[in-house]
This record gives structure tokens, sequence and C-alpha cells, in this order.
């Protein structure tokens, strides 16, 4: 593999010329080019859409930040996959487990597999390199690139366009394809959230879909963004603050302190905070409540309350299927419930207006209106809504 690794500048010549014209080169040549996007385009959402138009190519937001509008026809979250599958040229950027988006890796049979073509060409703008070390890393194996461009790619973003631009090719064809394509991933994702819309205890998809209802008229932010996945499957988000990412390697703990944080900073901009905040999650932290209500920070909390750490549970079930022991001894330790934690009582005990728990679905929209009136007051508030698993 050829390895490239130049600095790229802020300006469209020097060193950044040298990468951005063969990486230009390789994306308008490639027949199937695919853009993934780590946390490379935070706040330059507009210079990631003007690259993939350009190009014609699809997108897949790994989920970092908000980095595509995903009711753009370039975006394909849901096919990462299955577009990585069939690519001849990947361009990622700073995307932070680099191998994970090439490789397979299962659990509990520990069979890895290369999940791409064998000759697909990888181009990787990011400073990942740099952070190398012998010890401790936070992504599952090395994965060399043709062309590594060490560099900021919000900074690369503009003159690759323009490299691209200057070659003059068309790929209207390729376009109308990939937008009859997100037609269809769009329809997908809105029937599976379609089912068991009146179950109770309520589906996580009808958790995002009463969410959206109440706050889509608002200058809204999903302040933590990783933990129900729905929305980015469901909302239209189209500018980088509605949708803020996670803690990267979904640490318990993480969810509550981080999103009074974000909604701290959101306050003097003037936008709505809002959370779904896991039941165990909030077990780690639950004084960051207090916190909220003391300096009077505005964030919805919603509770997605499933009383247990089933990330856990299924993990504990499949090792026992492989060890052919008892499943049902995996909930001990992992289950939150028998007694239930009644998540609105603890809130008001840290002074936060709170409501719940709910279990019928369709009292979930008023609830969160009378939740909205608290926070457009300037003061936290949490609904407890007891939810499916996943």
């Amino acid at each position: 593999m050829i390895q490239e690794k130049l600095g790229v500048a802020a300006t469209g010549d020097g060193p950044a010329l040298a990468v951005t014209v063969p990486a230009a080169q390789w994306l308008t040549a490639a027949k199937k080019p695919l853009i993934i996007a780590g946390g490379g385009a935070f706040g330059a959402e507009n210079e990631l859409l003007a690259l993939a138009e350009a190009l014609q190519a699809p997108v897949c937001d790994v989920g970092g930040r908000m980095n595509f509008p995903t009711n753009h026809y370039l975006c394909h979250n849901d096919r990462r996959r299955e577009l990585v599958r069939d690519a001849d040229v990947v361009l990622m950027l700073e995307v932070g487990d680099p191998w994970a988006q090439f490789n397979t890796f299962s659990d509990p049979h520990k069979r890895q597999a290369y999940a791409a073509k064998k000759d697909v060409r990888i181009i990787h703008i990011s400073m990942q390199d740099v952070y190398i070390r012998a010890n401790y890393q936070d992504f599952q194996r090395y994965q060399p690139a043709d062309l590594a461009i060490n560099g900021d790619a919000q900074t690369s973003l503009a003159p690759l366009t323009e490299e691209v631009k200057k070659l003059n090719k068309s790929f209207s064809g390729r376009g109308e394809k990939l937008r009859a394509a997100h037609n269809t991933m769009r329809q997908r994702a809105r029937d599976a959230a379609a089912v068991g819309w009146d179950a109770s205890p309520v589906t996580t998809a009808r958790l995002t879909a009463e969410l959206w209802g109440a706050i889509k008229g608002e200058p809204w932010s999903l302040v933590v963004s990783d933990r129900v996945t729905w929305a980015r499957r469901l909302w239209p988000m189209t500018e980088y603050h509605h949708a803020l990412g996670g803690s990267g390697g979904q640490g318990v703990g993480y969810a509550a302190p981080a999103a009074v944080g974000a909604a701290l900073a959101n306050k003097a901009k003037g936008l709505l905070s809002v959370t779904f905040q896991p039941d165990g999650d909030l077990l780690y932290a639950p004084g960051v409540l207090w916190t909220a209500a003391y300096h009077k920070i505005p964030l919805l909390f919603l509770m997605h309350n499933n009383r247990g750490y089933y990330q856990e549970v299924m993990h504990l079930q499949r090792m026992a299927s492989l060890h052919k022991r008892r499943v049902d001894t995996a909930w001990v330790g992992n289950i939150i419930d028998n007694p239930a934690i009644d998540f609105a009582q603890l809130a008001r005990s840290h002074g936060v207006w709170a409501e719940g728990p709910i279990s019928d679905a369709k009292q979930i929209g008023p609830a969160l209106q009378r939740a909205l009136k608290v926070v457009k007051s300037g003061a936290p508030a949490l609904v407890d809504v007891v939810c499916q698993p996943r």
C-alpha cells in the first residue's frame, strides 16, 4: 500500500495540494465511492455536503457527532455495511475506529471477517496516527490506509472539493440511484418503528417519535445522541447541534452529567436541550439532577427506563448458550426491578420537576408538553417512561 502522510494546510497549495490532488483523482475515478464521517466534519456540514454532492457519493455518519443532514438523499447511515462491502474507494473523515468499518468480529465466537473488497482504496483524513501508542488504544485493530492524510478533516474538505470540481465529471446517474435507495431506507425505518406502536412497555421507536412530536417546532438539541439510535434514523437532523454525540465507548454514568454540561452551554445559545436518559446510567451520578436544579439549567430528561442493564443481560445469555449453561441467571446483578426505581420521585427529591413512571404510550405526549413548559421557564424536567430493552 502507498502511504502518503503529509500535513494538510488550511490553504490549497503546498502539502495540502500534494494530498488533495491524488485523493480527488481516486474519488472521481471510483465507480462506487463512499464517505464515512466520524468527528471530522463538526461544524462543517455544509462543506461535507458540497463534497458529497460534487461526487454524488453516499455518506455514512457513524454517530460521533451530527456531520451530515439525515434527510438528504446522500445520507445512507443504515446502509453502511452494504456500501462498505461494495465500495472501491472509501474516504474516512476522522473516524475513531477505522478497523471496525472494514471488519466484523463476532461475539462470542471471536470470528474475524474482512467485510470489504480486497482491493478497496482507503483514504483517511485524521490525526489518529499521531495518537497511536504502545499500550492503551480506543480502536480495535490498526487499519492501514492507502492515503493517510495527517490533518484536520474540517479544514481539508474545501480544498478537496475544489480539486474534485476541477476534474469536471458528472455523476448524475449515480445520484438518482442513491436518491431511490435513500427513500427506501427511510421508509424501512418508518415501517420498523411502527411495529408494536401501542405496546407496553413502550418501544424505543415510539419514545423517539413522541419526543420529536413535542420538539419539532423548537430550536432543539439532542445533547447525548448515542443512547437511543432511532432519533438518527427518524428525525431530520440538519444542524451540527442537533446531535452532539456520546461517550464513544458507551460508558455507563456518562450520559446524565454530559447532558447537563451540554445543556448549560446550550442555554446561552437559546437552544432547547433534550436527552434520552438510560436508567442504569442515571444511578451512577444522580446528584447531577440537583446540579441542574440548583443552577437552573433547562434540560428535558426523557427516561429510557428498561429496568435493567440489558447490554450485560444479552451478553451473558449469549455466553451461557455457548457454554451450555443456564440462561435464566443472566438477570442476576443486572436487573433494576423488584423493587423498581421511581425515577420521577428520585428527580423530585433533587428539586427537578418530574412525572411518571408512564407505561401507556398515549400518555407520553401530554406529559412531554407539561415538561416542556417547565424547561422553557428555565428549569430541568424529567419524564419517566417504562420502556422495552431496545
